[in-house]
């Protein structure tokens, strides 16, 4: 595996606002009557995520293939 892959600003901080239910849930703790809390501290991670990358190919354009190898 390589370990130096390399990806643009990939050590800026995002902020994601999650319940302390949704925060227990992606540590692993399970709701067994409530599996919505997982899903909904997934999905806002994967929102963030989502615009972050969005916004950087706004700015940045594509990521050559070489810089992440």
């Amino acid at each position: 595996m390589n370990n130096l892959s390399k990806i643009p600003h990939g050590d800026d901080t995002v902020t994601v606002e999650l319940t302390l239910k949704e925060l227990m849930a992606l540590t692993g703790v399970r709701f067994h009557n409530n599996h919505g809390v997982e899903i909904s501290a997934r999905k806002k991670l994967n929102e963030v995520l989502f615009e972050t990358y969005e916004r950087d190919q706004k700015e940045n354009g594509p990521i050559p293939y070489q810089l992440l190898l």
